[in-house]
């Protein structure tokens, strides 16, 4: 247990589906992500003191009330099963809300790495996937772990709900990093899920698992011509390319200046790309003035494929 009389986690964003592994394939992303800091107190359960924006200012939209913050929904569910006493929660939103970039996910996965480090005997950081589920469970309607798994382990993890509570990290390839473009944007991550089609063709469904296999065994093997190959989505991607206006030009935008790939992150709106680290920055900007070239505004982040999960950090 952490002597401190307060601890804070801080959870990265993440790329949910990474194209071909829709709802079991995600990857964590560097730069960007949600911190909380957590305190005990005297009374009793798990509450939230307050959700702060990107300035330290409070939220304009997120309410602290306790049973509609995926913070605290996380935490309460580790609290009550190992906790005693009371817990009190502070947010800090570094993720634009219905961003596509995991934003109800970092926070509940940084609320419950906070709430473990004051447990008289802290899990292990892979035990915490059940816990940091609980939130986004409330948040998207349903449990899957292409947000939450990245954002608490890092990397590349393979997640599908078959295997749950267990996630597999997969390896990746040196030299490669991901593209994340946020434009100013939001696509309600529920209202995606539900408009999606409730069954496929068998052609598009054995085209995609072949896409995922093959990804992942070009992953595993460094091989990166063979990510360019296999980063597609047939199934999901064409469904809801058109709830984000700058998609199509931005995807074009990418591929032209070299990326191995491109597809919306989770529900969207942010897109994503792999692209060699060389071509990093040219893919980065061109996506970025294609976006704005829409009219939209943006904002991008370049990361390594295997950047970090959820950590400790001083609390502010």
């Amino acid at each position: 247990m952490s002597a401190a009389g307060s601890v804070a986690a801080f959870a990265p964003a993440s790329i949910g589906n990474v194209a071909v592994g829709f709802d079991m394939l995600g990857l964590a992303v560097a730069g960007v992500g949600d911190t909380v800091t957590a305190r005990r107190t005297s009374g009793r359960g798990v509450r939230v003191a307050a959700v702060l924006d990107r300035d330290g200012e409070p939220h304009p939209e997120l309410a602290g009330a306790d049973g509609r913050n995926t913070a605290s929904i996380a935490a309460a569910a580790l609290w009550e099963a190992h906790g005693a006493g009371g817990l009190e929660l502070v947010v800090e939103k570094g993720i634009p809300l219905e961003s596509g970039m995991g934003s109800s996910a970092a926070s509940a996965v940084a609320a419950v790495v906070a709430a473990n480090a004051l447990l008289e005997r802290p899990l292990a950081q892979e035990a915490l996937l059940p816990f940091a589920l609980e939130g986004e469970r409330f948040a998207s309607g349903s449990v899957h772990a292409d947000n939450v798994a990245p954002s608490l382990l890092g990397g590349l993890v393979l997640c599908p709900v078959r295997l749950l509570p267990r996630a597999v990290r997969i390896a990746t390839p040196a030299g490669v990093s991901s593209v994340l473009l946020h434009p100013e944007l939001r696509v309600d991550t529920a209202s995606a899920r539900r408009s999606l089609a409730r069954s496929v063709e068998m052609a598009q469904w054995l085209e995609q698992q072949g896409c995922l296999a093959a990804f992942i065994a070009a992953c595993e093997h460094g091989e990166v011509a063979l990510i360019g190959e296999t980063l597609r989505d047939v199934i999901i991607e064409p469904q809801r390319a058109a709830r984000v206006p700058p998609f199509a030009a931005v995807k074009a935008a990418a591929l032209e200046a070299g990326a191995l790939g491109c597809s919306l992150s989770g529900s969207g709106p942010s897109i994503f790309a792999l692209c060699e680290d060389a071509r990093a920055s040219a893919v980065a900007g061109a996506m970025a003035a294609a976006c704005r070239e829409t009219g939209v505004d943006c904002e991008t982040w370049i990361s390594p494929m295997d950047a970090p999960g959820a950590r400790l950090v001083t609390p502010p």
